[in-house]
Order: C-alpha cells, then structure tokens, then sequence
C-alpha cells in the first residue's frame, strides 16, 4: 500500500478506541519477533512534560554519538513526526512498508480469535520493529496514557526510566486521585531499574513506595539536583547545575519556561545514570541541551503580531503557561486563541486563564474529543471576558492575527496538540 492508504488504514484503527492492557499489543510483538527486546529503551511517561524531556535525553545521546530512535505521540503536523533517528523523521515510503508487513500478522491474529489491536499499538508495534530493523544503540519512548497498561509498557527492562510529574489528567482511565494516577503511571518501573522523577507531594509518596517495593534506585531531582538560573530571554535559558557535588556552569537550553528548566534536571538526571554504564560524555550534554527544540510547546514566533504556540492541554500545563508568560510578557494583555477537548478540566482551564487575555476566540480540534465547545465560550462569557466562536481553526486564526495586530499585541494560541498541529505549519508558512 502506498502513504495515504497506510494512514487511512492506521486511521480506521481509531474506531477500537482507548483500549488498554498489553495483551494484543504482546501477541502482535510476538508474531513480529518481539522486537522491543532486541533494543536498549529509556522509558518516559508522567502527566506534562514528557515530549520536552524526550527531546532533551535524544538530541544528547545523538550528541555522543549513538543511533537514537524517538518515539513520540501525538504528533504534531505529520504523522512521520512519531518517528525519528538522530532528529530525522521516518519516510513516508517507510511507514507504508511497515504498515504492509504488520497488517496481514494483524489479520491473522484477529481471525484467530485475538482482540483487534488499537491505533496506538499498532503505531507502537511499528516504531519497535522500525527501531530495531535500523539496529539503533537507544530508543527513547515516550508513554502514551498512563504507564502500567499502557502498550510502550512491554518493554521487560529498560536501562532507566523516567516519570516527569504527575497531574489530574485522563481520569476516566487512570483514576480520580492523585495517588491513583500515581500508582499507574509508577507501573513503568521494573525490578531494579533506575527511576528519575521530579514528582511532589502524594505523587513522588507513591513513585517512592512502588521504587522500593521493586528495588529500583530512586532519583529525586528537587532534592538530588540544583539548578542555578543565570539568564533567559526569548532565544533561552543559561543556568548552572550541581550535581553530586559537581557544577556543570552555563549551561543552554533553547526551551523557554521555569517548567522546561525542571524538564531539563530530569532530562540531565536521566543521562546521569546512562553515563554510569555508557559513554556520554559532559560536552555532548551541552550540545545536546543547547540543540534540542520541541515545537509548539511554549513556542515565539516573531512578527507582526508576535505569536507565542503553546500546547498546554491540561490544567498543570496552564498552569505553567500562565506562570511562564508572566515571566517573559510582564503585563501583556494578549488575544487568545484556544480549543481544549471535553475530556479535559475546562473550568479549571478556564479560572486560571480568565483575567489574561484582552479577548478569546475559542475553536474546535479537530477531533471527535473536542465536544461543544460552546461550553467553553460561556464559562468567559459569564465572567465577562469578550469572547467569539469560529468552529474552523484556520479561520479562527486568521481573526486571531487580525485582532492582535489591531491592538498591537501578541496573539497566544493554546490547548489541544490536535488544533496546534492544523495551526502551526500555516503560521510558520505564512512568515517563511
């Protein structure tokens, strides 16, 4: 089969839905001769933060000279976004070949009475077997949903892995607590191997318990590492980090937010504990560090008007948006352009972005998540912030520029990946 008709065969997967567990995901590997065990894994999951740590660990370990694999997902704009190699995307011609090889031993296991796997396993059956065809040294692996069920959870033993934080975040399929979340999203560890988290409170009581019960080595990054912030400007930020008594001064990173910072001590713990058995030397972590990007995740683009993408799609995340913009844009009143899906904490969403903008346009993601999105609207509405609905996200766009440059400030787009992924390539074409 060709590109298109792989997509639209992954994309007639999504009917089967959200269906966790790692039965049909651990027979599909089997059939494919388990290729998740022929590669050296850095697990990552936790609620905010995941794809930015991603990026940090791979652009580093790419740095020192290993093959790195990265999964990620959802992806932003193309769907080849999901896979890379030392930061170069899969080909859509590749895609199409793996798609035509897993399809048939889908088919068979179906008929054999096995239960249809999910669009997210099938993706992640396709990055194991890309991944390990390619003979890559690391692949980094981003969790999709929670961690214990979760289909990238069949790797039997990583080198390290990392929970980031943890946050009220699909609760219909994690739980509705804190510790419950917690106690999901820590099923990522294995018997005696390393966990980095920078989780708080209930959450890191929980990563600790479950750490202790499997004889995992614990690194706690508010107590074990100490970032020194020096300088942060829209092009970065430059801090000093001390470690086990060791000061690595200056270092860069490109990602902008106190969030990415706390990102970056995990990502630095995590390539700590790799650097206890692999060769990864100090220069590639600024390298590295100072290389990585992570698009639409509190992205600038300058202009007229300015624009800032940020894809905070839970209440954490808004949270660090909100925080992160009045570090960078002290009293700007901005146009904000949103779309948050119905599965999300809108009105949680909503109090900690109401008295921010000068004006709202809300918008659909394009997904059948979004739910009506006029119940977003009114939650401004009836605390009088203006507000305007366009269903069409390339049209509420275009609006959105057209009122932020006619007050002369910057238009913030924010929310869904899904709405960002339509949005971003036609801002960023438009100011090629």
């Amino acid at each position: 089969m060709n590109y298109s008709e792989a997509l639209e065969f992954l994309s007639n997967l999504t009917k089967f839905g959200i269906n966790l567990g790692l039965g049909r995901i651990s027979e599909l590997l089997r059939r494919l001769g388990n290729p998740q065990e022929k590669v050296k894994v850095v697990h990552i999951g936790g609620t905010n933060g995941k794809g930015s740590v991603c990026s940090l660990t791979a652009t580093v370990l790419k740095e020192a000279g290993y093959k790195t694999g990265l999964f990620t997902s959802p992806h932003l704009s193309r769907y080849t976004e999901r896979y890379q190699i030392n930061g170069k995307e899969i080909s859509p011609e590749r895609v199409s070949k793996l798609v035509t090889e897993i399809k048939p031993v889908l088919l068979a296991m179906v008929d054999e009475g096995f239960e249809h796997p999910t669009e997210f396993e099938v993706s992640t059956a396709m990055a194991f077997k890309y991944f390990a065809e390619e003979e890559v040294d690391f692949v980094v692996l981003e969790v999709g949903l929670g961690g214990l069920i979760d289909s990238t959870n069949v790797v039997s033993r990583p080198e390290v892995v990392a929970i980031t934080n943890v946050g009220m975040d699909h609760m219909d399929y994690l739980g509705n607590t804190i510790t419950e979340i917690a106690r999901v999203k820590a099923g990522i560890i294995k018997p005696g191997v390393p966990v980095v988290t920078a989780a708080t409170g209930e959450a890191l009581e929980v990563i600790k318990e479950v750490a202790k019960e499997k004889n995992s080595p614990l690194l706690d990054v508010n107590e074990e590492i100490v970032l020194n912030l020096k300088e942060k400007s829209l092009k970065g930020q430059i801090f000093d980090l001390i470690y086990r008594g060791e000061t690595y001064p200056e270092v860069k990173i490109r990602l902008l937010g106190a969030h990415q910072l706390l990102n970056a001590k995990i990502s630095f713990g995590i390539l700590n504990i790799l650097r206890e058995k692999y060769n990864i030397p100090v220069e590639a972590i600024y390298r590295g560090f100072s290389k990585a990007i992570w698009p639409g995740r509190f992205e600038y683009i300058p202009g007229n008007p300015p624009v800032l993408i940020d894809g905070a799609h839970n209440h954490d995340g808004v949270r660090a948006l909100r925080k992160a913009f009045a570090d960078y844009f002290p009293g700007v009143k901005p146009v904000l352009l949103l779309g948050v899906l119905a599965d999300k904490e809108r009105e949680k969403v909503v109090a900690e972005l109401l008295d921010l903008p000068l004006e709202v346009v809300v918008t659909r993601p394009p997904t059948p998540r979004a739910g009506d999105i006029t119940v977003l609207a009114r939650l401004f509405k009836e605390k009088g912030v203006k507000v305007k609905v366009i269903e069409e996200p390339t049209k509420a766009l275009s609006y959105g520029l057209e009122i932020a440059q006619e007050h002369q400030t910057l238009l913030l787009i924010t929310g869904s990946l899904y709405m960002i992924g339509e949005i971003r390539p036609l801002l960023l074409q438009d100011r090629d």
